[in-house]
């Protein structure tokens, strides 16, 4: 009985991140109600191994969330550079290239 109320519980957190995602007003909030989706669905198969009595959807399970995981972050840098093949800025960057007079 609680495993179909978790079960229960489970979907309509789905259901909510869906809405989420279509209705969201910022390109940020559908990503994250996305990630929740992912993240939910994770939770779900994982619960389908326990109750099936079989451990090997416990490796489904991980396997998605590392490609969830990825496909959040790579959304992500799209949106904020419009390619994948940025670089990445950091301090080394975003300085001036160093010559050797200005290290004596």
């Amino acid at each position: 009985m609680m495993i179909a109320v978790a079960t229960g519980a489970i979907l309509v957190a789905m259901l909510l991140a869906l809405v989420r995602a279509f209705a969201g007003p910022t390109l940020y909030d559908r990503v994250l109600a996305g990630n929740s989706f992912g993240t939910k669905t994770v939770i779900l198969i994982g619960l389908m191994g326990f109750l099936t009595g079989r451990p090997d959807f416990l490796d489904i399970a991980l396997l998605y969330a590392l490609l969830n995981f990825a496909s959040t972050i790579a959304i992500l840098k799209f949106f904020r550079y419009r390619t994948l093949s940025a670089p990445l800025q950091g301090p080394e960057s975003a300085a001036p290239a160093m010559r050797e007079r200005d290290l004596a």
